[in-house]
């Protein structure tokens, strides 16, 4: 798996989550995970959760770190699992007490819950692909949320790690897919 961090900032409004991003925007073909960060205001148009799209929610952030995952050959509910692996794997990085709620993050206070992430997957005609989105500041979130600055993390340096280390975990499964005999 290939990583990228783009250091230009990319404001995402979900039209960024279609087959061959990677290679399209950034020369970078086959199965990837690109960082980038920039606002998020996901219009109703390019909203792939249903769930969000029946109750016409609000994802928006004024800062938020994006990860743009594209995984070809896979179906749904492997890269479901991907995605879950991704958000597990920020959750072990970040080490702050942070809960995973399926494929969100959240700091519980005692205010309530505040949610640090957001994600979808989907599967285009080509290829599976996975948005996470983690919150750099809170300001302009429609809920209450924290941030990688409230966790004093900086954004590229967490971005440049998660993409390694999911990259090496994504390659060890499949290789682990190619060294099993089959049952008889």
């Amino acid at each position: 798996m290939k990583t990228l961090f783009v250091d230009k900032r990319i404001n995402y409004d979900g039209s960024q989550l279609k087959s061959l991003f990677g290679y399209l925007q950034h020369k970078l073909a086959g199965n990837s995970i690109i960082a980038f960060t920039g606002a998020c205001d996901v219009s109703l148009e390019h909203m792939v959760d249903a769930e969000d799209f029946v109750v016409n929610a609000k994802i928006k952030a004024q800062s938020m770190l994006h990860f743009i995952v594209e995984i070809f050959g896979e179906n749904l509910f492997s890269t479901v699992c991907a995605q879950r692996l991704l958000v597990a794997t920020a959750q072990a990085q970040l080490n702050k007490n942070l809960r995973r709620q399926g494929d969100d993050l959240y700091l519980d206070s005692s205010t309530g819950p505040k949610k640090l992430s957001v994600s979808i997957a989907s599967c285009s005609p080509v290829s599976c692909l996975i948005h996470l989105g983690i919150n750099i500041e809170n300001e302009g979130t429609p809920v209450p949320t924290c941030s990688l600055k409230d966790l004093g993390v900086d954004a590229k340096s967490f971005a440049l790690e998660l993409m390694k280390t999911f990259s090496e975990e994504f390659i060890s499964i499949v290789e682990a897919t190619q060294k099993v005999k089959p049952l008889l």
